[in-house]
């Protein structure tokens, strides 16, 4: 565990100090620009080829849909996703606080917006920006009865849930309630997921599973996440890039 309370592979490198920043800057800086974190841009591609003409279709009368973050700390994966912005461009939006403080692009459709996160500051900077419309703080691995409550009915209510680059900090039986709860819908809905490799790769095999019982596997792309950390590299000799597998997955009808 760190000292989060988010469960860590300790071959991993954890930014738990970051993630709990008042704005993204720290995370534009150690984690964008020094790690080249490029993998927004494959979400984006993803999402564009598998999820974005439905999601266009559906809310073309102007009806928004359920989009939840799930575990999206600072919301930059519903900017690339939503609001259509890449690696660069989310880069230029948060260089500095004041640029930070709103999102420079709209939204791509309608769309009602909840952020879920362990990091309270991350939330509230979501919200202020206008990435989030609300916000659920919750340890997704011990959440309490209220809390578990509130994700059920926001995961069960979405139309589009994303999380990205997250699953790997929750416990198996985490994961389960996560999919029980988006899989107890019967309309159509959408789900975009990573997978990071080299870590926790038993996890990661026993998250497809759980993920493919439930629901109807769409599509997927390989792709680059960021550089490796020093200490990763010290873990895995030979590598350079944290690699990425996106998978785009639809209720079962």
């Amino acid at each position: 565990m760190s000292d989060s309370g988010v469960k860590t592979d300790e071959k991993k490198q954890h930014f738990d100090d970051i993630y709990v920043a008042e704005n993204p800057v720290p995370f534009k800086e150690r984690i964008m620009d020094e790690l080249k974190y490029v993998s927004d841009n494959f979400n984006r591609l993803t999402f564009d080829r598998l999820i974005l003409p439905w999601a266009q279709q559906k809310t073309a009368s102007g009806t928004p849909l359920n989009f939840v973050d799930l575990a999206g700390c600072f919301g930059n994966t519903t900017m690339a996703t939503l609001n259509g912005m890449d690696y660069d461009a989310i880069r230029e939006n948060w260089k500095d606080a004041d640029t930070a403080s709103t999102v420079a692009e709209p939204r791509r459709f309608p769309a009602r917006v909840t952020g879920i996160d362990i990091s309270a500051n991350a939330l509230a900077y979501g919200k202020s920006a206008g990435i989030y419309d609300n916000t659920i703080q919750a340890d997704l691995n011990t959440p309490d009865a209220d809390t578990k409550a509130q994700l059920d009915d926001a995961l069960k209510d979405a139309d589009i849930l994303i999380s990205t680059a997250a699953l790997v900090y929750l416990e198996p039986d985490a994961v389960e309630n996560v999919m029980d709860a988006f899989a107890a819908n019967n309309s159509e809905g959408y789900l975009l997921v990573n997978f990071l490799n080299p870590f926790a790769m038993e996890a990661a095999d026993a998250t497809k599973r759980t993920l493919l019982e439930r629901f109807e596997f769409v599509g997927s792309m390989a792709s680059r996440h960021r550089l490796m950390s020093e200490l990763e590299r010290s873990n895995y000799p030979g590598e350079e890039w944290v690699m990425l597998e996106i998978w785009v997955l639809k209720r079962k009808k």
